[in-house]
């Protein structure tokens, strides 16, 4: 390695991702998907008519978990993933949908480092699955 490597600071997945415009597009992605994909109909079913603001919701959130800014946390203090969706009868099968729409959003999005976005969509869909109650 380098001086100048060693010197470098870290960059976080949020960055190396390709930052807010590269989460905006992923997060269009998935709720296009979850909206028009037929093999999401029981997930979209969980959502309301509106999806906007979700739309604007979760990339924020995927912001702040990714080491970007936290504005999704200081707006929404002591609120995790697994608190937000507690209300939701969220199954084996709605998790999986989620993950699946997640990871082929990703899949389909243009990004400025694949491997970590692929991490990403494994760490996820993993999370999602950890939520369903059955």
């Amino acid at each position: 390695m380098t001086q100048a490597a060693a010197e470098a600071p870290a960059t976080s997945p949020f960055e190396r991702v390709g930052g807010h415009p590269a989460l905006q597009a992923i997060c269009e992605r998935f709720y296009d998907l979850m909206d028009q994909d037929p093999a999401y109909a029981e997930l979209r079913a969980m959502h309301a008519e509106d999806l906007g603001a979700m739309r604007n919701a979760l990339p924020r959130f995927l912001a702040g978990w990714a080491g970007g800014p936290r504005d999704w946390f200081e707006a929404n203090p002591g609120k995790c993933m697994m608190s937000m969706h507690a209300p939701f009868p969220i199954d084996r099968q709605t998790a999986e949908q989620w993950a699946e729409a997640m990871t082929r959003a990703i899949a389909d999005t243009e990004v400025a480092d694949r491997e970590i976005a692929e991490a990403m969509a494994d760490v996820l869909g993993r999370m999602a699955r950890g939520m369903a109650r059955d």
